[in-house]
């Protein structure tokens, strides 16, 4: 990896070979982007896996929501096995109960079926009831790599302040700042401590459109 972490939303393997080509480190695969992304076909992840150098980071989740009950916890633990196995280098989860609070038990129930493998909280986390309860009940957990997080569920520009907060606190090497992420963004990140993006529709000309390598390119000269 070269500077800062660069991390690019794939749906397929067009996207994935996109932004190896752009420069990014890492890919998060996601299906459903409408829905704020979903748990991709194991098809698609195997798929890449043959195009595509990068590691996976491969989200597990199964509705619009971030809810988790028992009968979708069982459902994402049988895709974690079948997806590790066709490439996933890791995956991207996290969950809240009714009240807002880091469901933790769901959380911990999918770190376990997916060790030893490193894993990112998704910006559940900016939904939270409580964010800074959210940020103590997260940064703990085992295996965590990143979190996926804007500061606000409104996305980075209103998160400015929060993400600062969180750098003060010492949590900055977990941050990946994603969410509504602008080019103008990025100075003030970097000087919090910030040092992994997260970029999905910055890179391409719209979500009906591929990503593009030449805007991963700029993305990598700007975060370097």
């Amino acid at each position: 990896m070269t500077g800062s972490l660069l991390e690019v939303i794939a749906l397929d393997v067009r996207d994935a070979v996109a932004a190896e080509e752009g420069g990014a480190d890492r890919i998060e695969v996601v299906a459903d982007i409408a829905s704020d992304g979903l748990t991709p076909a194991v098809e698609t992840v195997a798929a890449i896996s043959k195009e595509c150098a990068l590691p996976q980071m491969v989200m597990l989740r199964g509705e619009a929501s971030f809810l988790a009950g028992p009968e979708s916890l069982e459902s994402l633990r049988r895709d974690a096995k079948a997806l590790a196995e066709a490439g996933a280098a890791g995956f991207v989860f996290g969950f809240l109960d009714q009240a807002g609070v880091v469901d933790l038990a769901a959380t911990e129930a999918l770190i376990h079926a997916v060790a030893p493998l490193p894993w990112t909280f998704h910006r559940a986390v900016d939904h939270a009831a409580d964010v800074q309860a959210g940020w103590r009940a997260v940064r703990l957990l085992p295996n965590l790599a990143t979190v996926l997080t804007s500061g606000s569920p409104n996305g980075v520009g209103d998160g400015l302040r929060v993400l600062r907060t969180r750098c003060e606190a010492g949590d900055g090497p977990l941050i990946m700042a994603g969410g509504g992420l602008k080019p103008v963004h990025v100075p003030p990140l970097l000087e919090y401590g910030v040092r992994a993006f997260h970029v999905g529709g910055a890179v391409r000309a719209s979500w009906d459109h591929p990503v593009e390598a030449r805007r991963v390119r700029e993305w990598r000269a700007l975060i370097d």
